[in-house]
């Protein structure tokens, strides 16, 4: 189900590519004047969402709480079948396997082991926010294709350190990873 690597990644440790959520392509600069779906404000602030949107306070409500086909990166790289998995899919790897935090040809990551030994490295590939890349090496965010629908301007992620690992949510804007699952 589960790729052997990042998108971008041509092995299981390289970090490979990081997008926005909702974005099919890479880009240098990730902030809300930058991403595909808001308008923003004099400041470079959201002032309105204009898709993947629960709330009226966000702008014109559609109410998608999942990302499309076409907007879901590794359906655009990978094909039919193949896409972001959702925040489910993600609590399901992390309640079905052990995880500990180790090295995989000398990068950082986690990896994932289930009941009948098969596993899975995920790098500590970082994340991008403006035009810099921060804590590569030292933790790993992952998108989910769920939105967090009470704050649509968030997407569920998970993400790891050294110490432990999460689902959170994070800016849709942000440059995170994607490690793609594909349909049984």
């Amino acid at each position: 189900m589960w790729a052997k690597w990042n998108l971008g990644a041509t092995s299981p440790e390289e970090s490979g590519d990081h997008y926005a959520w909702g974005e099919t392509t890479t880009k240098s600069i990730y902030k809300w004047s930058t991403y595909k779906y808001c308008t923003v404000d004099a400041e470079g602030d959201v002032e309105t969402l204009t898709k993947y949107n629960t709330k009226e306070s966000w702008g014109t409500v559609d109410n998608l709480t999942t990302l499309q086909a076409s907007d879901d990166v590794a359906t655009a790289k990978l094909g039919n079948g193949a896409r972001i998995p959702t925040k489910a899919e993600w609590e399901e790897l992390i309640n079905n396997t052990t995880a500990e935090w180790t090295t995989q040809n000398g990068k950082y990551g986690r990896k994932f082991t289930a009941a009948n030994g098969n596993s899975l490295f995920l790098p500590a590939a970082g994340l991008r926010w403006g035009g810099e890349l921060y804590d590569a090496g030292e933790s790993g965010l992952y998108w989910s294709s769920s939105l967090r629908a009470v704050t649509p301007g968030n997407a569920w992620d998970f993400r790891f350190y050294s110490g432990g690992q999460v689902m959170l949510n994070n800016l849709r804007y942000y440059g995170q990873s994607v490690r793609a699952v594909r349909q049984n």
